[in-house]
């Protein structure tokens, strides 16, 4: 009774509607006095909602995700701050693909920083204000993702070899690309590439021949680099292709992304989990008031 009669108090303090009931003062116990939000018993909020145990608990558990939600966001916010970082001042770093210019690495870490910023912002701010809208809205972001994430992941696998067989063709049509104005970023991302996993060209180091029309490499291309030793024959180039060097990098740390994958699918799916969770609740608990 006495726990009861504290939830009443908190309530009428923060909730000008008194039909909020306890829910509310869950709510603020969470965001103001976590440490005692998980003092409270499963049962005192049982006998103010008369659910049973079991419900509350998981109820309880959606309120402590939102805090993952808060911090998700505040993630969103730094992904896009250091992709607008990287746009200023690796501007000149582009992608390698001709066909997809404005795919680069700091145009993605910004969509993905986005991204992520809304879909936190959508959670948090419904967990906080019990907003079934937001709620809801949050479901449907997180279903939409994880639906386009499934039909990539399908067509990546039954389209695997047209894939690989796209992007061997498209990087040689960058090569050509490498020395021609306006195309800074390219070469420097391909200088770059070519220096930090010591490869040279896509598949081998007489790609440059066919894409400059001449028997020659960037310097990067060279074991031991000085100013114009890609333009000498008998200088040792790397002889493994950048596209090799990059499947074997994929197959080095395909335990590190599955595992990475898998936590982003349980992330998502915990977001679906919860968010319905707490917009039935609210839902239930609206009804009960009005009835």
């Amino acid at each position: 009774m006495a726990r009861c009669a504290f939830s009443l108090s908190t309530q009428f303090l923060f909730c000008p509607i008194m039909a909020r009931g306890c829910i509310c003062c869950v709510k603020y116990m969470l965001f103001l006095f976590n440490l005692l939000f998980w003092v409270i018993a499963p049962h005192t909020l049982s006998d103010c909602y008369h659910e049973p145990v079991w419900k509350i608990a998981i109820v309880k558990l959606g309120r402590k995700f939102d805090r993952f939600l808060c911090a998700f966001q505040l993630g969103g916010c730094g992904l896009l701050g250091v992709g607008v970082w990287l746009s200023v001042s690796q501007g000149s770093f582009a992608t390698l693909s001709p066909s997809f210019p404005s795919l680069s690495a700091a145009n993605l870490i910004i969509i993905l920083g986005t991204v992520v910023m809304v879909t936190g912002f959508l959670g948090c701010l419904g967990a906080i204000k019990e907003n079934k809208c937001l709620l809801l809205s949050f479901f449907i972001v997180l279903l939409i993702i994880l639906l386009a994430e499934l039909i990539l992941l399908i067509l990546f696998f039954v389209y695997t070899d047209k894939v690989r067989e796209n992007a061997r063709r498209d990087l040689k049509e960058g090569l050509v690309l490498y020395g021609t104005e306006n195309n800074a970023g390219l070469r420097d991302a391909w200088n770059t590439i070519q220096r930090d996993w010591s490869c040279c060209g896509v598949l081998t180091h007489s790609d440059w021949y066919t894409a400059l029309h001449e028997s020659m490499v960037p310097d990067s291309c060279c074991q031991l680099v000085y100013q114009g030793c890609g333009r000498n024959a008998s200088n040792a180039f790397w002889k493994h292709g950048c596209y090799q060097k990059f499947e074997g990098w994929l197959d080095d740390n395909k335990h590190l992304m599955g595992t990475i994958a898998m936590c982003v699918l349980v992330v998502q799916l915990l977001g679906m989990a919860f968010s319905m969770t707490l917009y039935q609740q609210i839902h239930r608990v609206g009804k009960k008031y009005e009835a």
